[in-house]
Parts: C-alpha cells; structure tokens; sequence
C-alpha cells in the first residue's frame, strides 16, 4: 500500500477499535435495559452539535438520501444490534454481525460495479472465523428472534457503508456525518418515547458513558469512518469492522479482568491476519468514481 492509503486505512481502522470500547462503556457506565434510549442519545445529540458546528443543512435532493443512510448506518443497525445483545450471549450476536464484510463484497459489486475478488472473499471468511475463536462460546444459546436482529443488523451496516460509498454529497465528511447522526437520531426518537420508560436521574458516571458514546463513539468515530468510505473501496472498509470484537475481548481483559484464552488470543490474530489480506486483496485497486447528481 502507498503512504496515502496506508494512512488512510489507519485512520478508517481507529473508528471500530474505539466502536469496541461500546459494550463496556454501556454495561459498566450507562442504566441497565434501554437499548433505543441509549441509540438515540448517542446518535441525535451529537448530530445537533456538529450540525452547529457546520451550520450547513443538505439540499431538497439529498434529504431522501440522508434519511436513507442515517436509517441504515444508525436506526436499523443501533436497534437491530441492541435487540441481538439482548436476546443472544455477545459472542453469538458478534459472530452473526461479522459476516458483514462478506454482504459487502457482493453489495458493491452490484451497487458499485466492484470486481469481486476471491481474495476479498476469504479474507471475510478468515475474519469470521477469527471473531468466532474470539467471543463464541460452547455453550452459547440460540434465539431466533435474536438471531434475525443480527442478521438484520449486518445487512444494514452493508448497506449503509455501500450506500455512503454511492451517495457521496459534496461535502466533507464532518457535514456528511452531521446530516446521517441527526436523521438516524430523529428517526430514532418516537420509538424510544413511546416503547421505553424515562430515564432515571442520571449519574455523574452515566453522563460520561453518554458522553463518550455520543462525542467520541459517534460523532468523531463516523467522520474518520465515512472518510474511509470515501477513500477506498468498500470491500477494504468493511472488514476494519473485525476490530471492534478485539478491542472489546481486549478491554474486558484489561479492565474487567476476564481471561482471556489461548483460543481467543488465536482469535485475535487470526482477525488481525484476515484485516492484512482484505487490504491486500484491494492492492492497486483505485475506488470507483461515481457520478453526483447535480444540486437543485
């Protein structure tokens, strides 16, 4: 890989590493059994701040979009992954949403005109492989319910990093970002209101954990994403997701004091070694340049 994208995979890779920190900032800092609350509040206020910051709001031809992807890459995939954690043992939910790289092959195929490269294919495969050493249990129980919100979740992200790939406004990734968290929040809003309970009164350590998910987990998180998905091809960006699971595994670890087994540690390179080949694969591939539609 050149410097440029050498960087630019880096930077894209810090987004799902810090994604990982989610389940131990929600468990350990956050009030217990509010999964669409705890959606709304990380995606809506921060996608008011940084449309402040920006003070740009997107043209009558991309509201439909916008709500689109903010659907896609937040409402859908935040409710679908909390019903999924809910329902099923975090590794079987994070084994099932891993297979997202592998819809992301083929989505961008068709969406994009990406050649589909086996390559591409195995290192997902890989991937999967790894986060299941890495979080799967022998003893994991199965819910069909849990097991479709998964699934939905994963083919929701596909979509959504596809999408913004083909949907690219001309804007920075700061204003773009902005536009998806406020949509995502304000289509999150009336089903939190109206099928979970208020809040308790908040505590200072709650307050932080909404801070780091809304300010960090969000807002800064999304606009070096959604770069990446701007910069190199989808089938590059997409397995950069296999880092949350470590990071998460990692944390627990360091900061739980879960053990951490020779199985997991082998999970743990095996992820790192599926991430390596997906870039490999896409070598000299140039991003596909697609046409904007004219601003109205």
């Amino acid at each position: 890989m050149t410097t440029s994208r050498t960087t630019d995979v880096l930077l894209t890779a810090a987004a799902p590493a810090i994604w990982g920190s989610t389940y131990i900032v929600t468990t350990e800092l956050l009030p217990p059994n509010y999964p669409l609350t705890v959606a709304l509040l990380r995606a809506l206020p921060a996608g008011l701040l940084l449309l402040l910051i920006v003070r740009q709001l997107p043209e009558r031809a991309w509201w439909g979009r916008i709500f689109v992807l903010g659907a896609l890459n937040f409402s859908i995939l935040w409710a679908m992954l909390f019903v999924a954690a809910y329902r099923l043992p975090g590794g079987v939910a994070a084994t099932i949403t891993s297979v997202q790289p592998l819809f992301v092959v083929f989505l961008a195929s068709v969406l994009l005109g990406s050649p589909i490269r086996a390559l591409s294919i195995a290192a997902a495969v890989v991937g999967i492989g790894g986060v299941a050493l890495l979080v799967l249990t022998p003893n994991a129980a199965l819910d069909a319910l849990g097991i479709a919100a998964a699934v939905a979740g994963a083919v929701s992200m596909a979509f959504g990093t596809v999408l913004a790939r083909r949907w690219q406004p001309p804007v920075s990734a700061l204003v773009f970002t902005a536009w998806q968290l406020t949509a995502g929040g304000l289509l999150l809003l009336p089903f939190a209101l109206l099928m979970e309970p208020p809040l308790p009164a908040l505590t200072a350590q709650n307050w932080i954990g909404f801070a780091w998910l809304g300010l960090v987990g969000a807002a800064l998180t999304y606009i070096v994403w959604f770069r990446g998905v701007a910069r190199l091809e989808p089938s590059a960006v997409a397995p950069l997701a296999f880092l949350s699971p470590v990071t998460a595994v990692i944390l627990g670890w360091a900061l739980l004091g879960q053990r951490l087994s020779v199985l997991q540690v082998a999970g743990i390179g095996i992820v790192i070694a599926s991430i390596w080949l997906s870039q490999h694969a896409q070598r000299g591939a140039q991003p596909p340049v697609l046409a904007k539609p004219a601003a109205r």
